[in-house]
């Protein structure tokens, strides 16, 4: 990622001309009305849209990688042509603006039309390996789908999505990524903590990249208006693009189809759960079809572990997107995607079966996880889950940090049992040391030395172990203050 001291002088005269290939637009319906102001849009998996022409495009921030994928260098994404470009004020050839129309679930009821609100995709480009990406603007303006609201984010919430985007594939999570956070010079309206005291904002433009931005909430809505005909010739097209290797369209590959975005989901929330993230806003609109990480709003990581933490300030009274509830809001979500899809077989014995069967599927990627991060070469559920749970339970009587205490627990080994040497080796992961009770320093104590037993038995070379736990136990996550820090430094 690179940050840049602005304004910065344009480096280039023009950006490539990136090869475009818009499939969703050549091969799915329009909406017939060019229009833009808030409709129900039927018959038609998006609308054509142009971005808000904004004021003062300048490039905050940047990242190399994403920049790579997508075909641009370090010294093309600094020119002043690439703020105007991905801000929305510019387009380069084969870019056509538009907004998905999609459903969705929110907070477990049913919201009807949704869509693209304030994201704007801009056509998804070939790079020279053959790969596809998706370009998408987020603050770019109002859509058909913005129902009423301004369409614009500001740099605070552009900032914080921009990080997490790539700080969640560093850490292996499956995610969309970020090319870009540019400000557009233009200040915007926000109520930050929802008491009424609105304030001028700067407002900015995140460019999200990914294979694909469709989520089970396009596939919903097109059943909710009975237009079956279209929800299988996007079902068609969502198979052939993406999931190439599962065959033909029919009913045999449909339901290959769902089991795979069943597996993917449950690997993507296991991940989530390995690394502490509590996404916040799990509704059936932002799940990615692709099983990838996607809206990144009033999300959040554990610090002090609690089950039952959310950082979605609007969901504090029933916590359903709590941290610990997020598997099972997974498979809510996927019961909502079958229900959108069962049209379309003439049995639904076979999602009935995929569904049922993702509890243990996701209970396998989760013990894969879990021996990881304890170092084990298997978890064996009739040991190693009263294990875990003893050490859930130290950690929520003692305010202990569960990323720092996991990336601390590797350099614990039999010689470190002496006296109080564990609890000095992993001190930090603790809040409050000074206020742990004796009664709770035993039980870690005993809690260690049962591990460190169940280790033996299990004869991971000690080398071997610690480069497993680290690999599975991140030393950082994107806590608060970290973010914080970054828009204290943008303004």
């Amino acid at each position: 990622m690179n940050f840049v001291n602005l304004p910065h002088p344009s480096s280039a005269n023009s950006l490539p001309g990136l090869r475009f290939e818009n499939s969703f637009l050549n091969e799915l319906p329009e909406d017939p009305l060019q229009e833009n102001y808030c409709r129900q849009v039927r018959g038609a998996c998006y609308s054509r849209v142009m971005p808000k022409p904004m004021e003062n495009p300048q490039m905050l921030a940047f990242s190399r990688e994403t920049a790579e994928l997508v075909g641009l260098s370090e010294e093309q994404c600094q020119s002043r042509e690439f703020a105007e470009i991905f801000t929305g004020n510019a387009f380069l050839e084969g870019m056509e603006p538009f907004a998905m129309c999609y459903g969705g679930h929110q907070f477990g009821n049913w919201a009807g039309q949704l869509g693209d609100g304030r994201a704007i995709n801009l056509g998804d480009v070939i790079n020279e390996k053959g790969k596809r990406w998706a370009l998408q603007l987020k603050g770019a303006g109002p859509t058909p789908y913005a129902r009423g609201a301004d369409g614009l984010a500001v740099l605070r919430s552009s900032i914080r999505e921009f990080l997490c985007s790539e700080a969640m594939h560093h850490l292996g999570v499956p995610t969309t990524r970020a090319l870009s956070v540019n400000l557009t010079g233009e200040e915007v309206l926000r109520d930050m903590f929802y008491n009424g005291n609105s304030q001028m904002e700067p407002g900015a433009v995140v460019c999200r990249v990914a294979p694909s931005f469709l989520r089970f909430g396009n596939f919903q809505i097109l059943t909710a208006q009975q237009d079956f005909e279209l929800l299988r010739k996007l079902v068609d097209f969502t198979i052939h693009h993406f999931f190439p290797e599962l065959g033909s369209p029919g009913e045999e590959t449909y339901l290959k189809w769902f089991r795979e975005i069943s597996q993917r989901t449950a690997m993507m929330i296991a991940d989530w759960m390995r690394v502490g993230f509590v996404h916040g806003v799990m509704n059936t609109d932002n799940m990615s079809i692709l099983g990838l990480t996607i809206d990144y709003g009033p999300y959040g990581w554990l610090e002090d572990y609690d089950p039952d933490w959310t950082p979605n300030t609007t969901d504090a009274g029933g916590k359903r997107y709590r941290y610990a509830h997020q598997p099972q809001i997974a498979h809510w979500n996927l019961w909502q995607l079958a229900n959108a899809i069962h049209p379309l077989f003439e049995k639904t014995d076979g999602l009935e079966e995929v569904l049922n069967q993702f509890p243990d599927f996701y209970q396998q990627q989760w013990n894969r996880i879990r021996a990881a991060k304890l170092g084990l070469s298997e978890f064996r559920t009739e040991t190693d889950q009263p294990l875990w749970d003893e050490l859930l339970e130290f950690f929520a009587g003692t305010e202990t940090d569960m990323t720092i205490f996991f990336r601390m627990l590797s350099k614990v080994s039999g010689d470190s049992m002496e006296e109080n040497e564990p609890m000095e080796i992993l001190r930090d992961a603790f809040y409050d040391p000074e206020k742990i009770q004796d009664e709770q320093k035993n039980k870690l104590v005993q809690w260690l030395t049962h591990y460190l037993e169940r280790l033996k038995e299990d004869g991971m070379d000690r080398n071997e172990r610690i480069e497993t736990m680290n690999r599975a136990n991140p030393k950082y996550v994107l806590r608060n203050y970290m973010a914080q820090l970054a828009i204290d430094k943008a303004t």
